[in-house]
């Protein structure tokens, strides 16, 4: 399913559309949505990059999620090039919706200074990496 015709999608704050697919913002979230067959990197994924920095910025800490309507492949040897660019992006899931995503996700978690970032639904990944960047916000007492 996609985040659009999830209950989530009347908090979606903003989206940004690109050839590689389309990012869905919320306050400190933003659900990646791949187009079928793409490879991405950071050459393919440059307005990914762009848009993600131009809404987080490289310190409000957020969560990404990759919900894998579509089947595509990603170049892991570029992570540690990623995780530089975004020293924000404090958690990260893949919410799989068959078991070849399932198990791409499980490779994709050796790359992953997370655990657990397998998800069976949008809600699931939602929460628990929503949960997850909670942590890491600033908390002000007035």
């Amino acid at each position: 399913m996609t985040i659009t015709k999830s209950n989530l999608a009347s908090q979606i704050v903003k989206q940004e559309t690109s050839a590689a697919g389309t990012l869905h913002f919320f306050n400190n979230m933003a659900v990646a949505e791949f187009n079928e067959g793409i490879h991405l990197d950071l050459n393919s994924g440059r307005k990914i990059v762009h848009d993600l920095l131009n809404y987080f910025g490289n310190t409000k800490p957020f969560g990404l999620i990759s919900n894998r309507i579509n089947s595509y492949s990603i170049e892991l040897i570029e992570t540690n090039e990623v995780k530089s660019i975004f020293p924000n992006l404090v958690a990260y899931g893949i919410v799989s919706h068959n078991e070849a995503g399932r198990m791409n996700a499980e490779i994709e978690s050796h790359y992953c200074a997370s655990s657990n970032i397998s998800f069976d639904n949008i809600y699931e990944g939602m929460d628990i990496v929503f949960k997850r960047v909670l942590k890491h916000l600033p908390v002000s007492i007035k």
